[in-house]
């Protein structure tokens, strides 16, 4: 098998860290869920795009580091290697925010992957080699069949319905909260246990 994986909010859990900055900053109240989607749709609905975007653009870039992998990512990686099944991390970045600080997003994506144990080759299988961080959706789709993967894991149903999602690969959607326990199109599942359990 050759499995490709998303990074932001697949494998890095943000939601605890999106809160925390965001109420430090000022533009949340406290008693805000600590869910990434929950703080973006308040900050949208009172007329602070510009926040949620600086916002993002802090988290994904410096912030990062402080940022936990979900429960179980590492272990499915290490399952994967000592399988023989070849993984890639495949995700859509830009390399600097849309606006404030011009930070290398790239840059410390792969330091926390370096950080968290995921460049510890002998044990997961990966390698700066192995992950791709695309410019566009397109690309990253284009790198997906580039990579010849039999399945992709997204934590995003609109990317998984792509018109041009490559027809072959068996699609997972992870959804931690919940949010889309209604859909048919694929796959659907909760934790990376159970992600490991179905891909064997």
């Amino acid at each position: 098998m050759i499995i490709g994986v998303d990074f932001d909010n697949t494998i890095v859990c943000y939601d605890k860290l999106f809160h925390k900055i965001a109420v430090e900053k000022g533009v949340i109240p406290k008693d805000i869920p600590k869910i990434k989607d929950v703080i973006r749709n308040y900050l949208r609905k009172h007329g602070k795009e510009d926040a949620w975007t600086e916002l993002q653009g802090f988290v994904y870039g410096p912030g990062t580091l402080n940022a936990k992998p979900f429960v179980g990512v590492l272990d499915f990686f290490m399952h994967c290697n000592k399988n023989k099944d070849k993984t890639y991390i495949i995700s859509h970045k830009t390399i600097h925010p849309f606006l404030g600080s011009k930070y290398n997003l790239h840059e410390f994506a792969h330091k926390w992957l370096e950080k968290q144990g995921f460049y510890d080759s002998g044990k997961t299988g990966l390698s700066k080699e192995n992950v791709f961080f695309e410019l566009t959706k397109e690309e990253k789709l284009d790198r997906i069949t580039k990579q010849g993967c039999t399945w992709y894991i997204d934590d995003l149903p609109e990317f998984l319905t792509e018109k041009n999602f490559p027809e072959k690969v068996n699609r997972i959607l992870f959804d931690p909260n919940l949010r889309y326990k209604n859909t048919d199109n694929f796959e659907r599942v909760e934790s990376w246990k159970q992600i490991t359990e179905k891909i064997k």
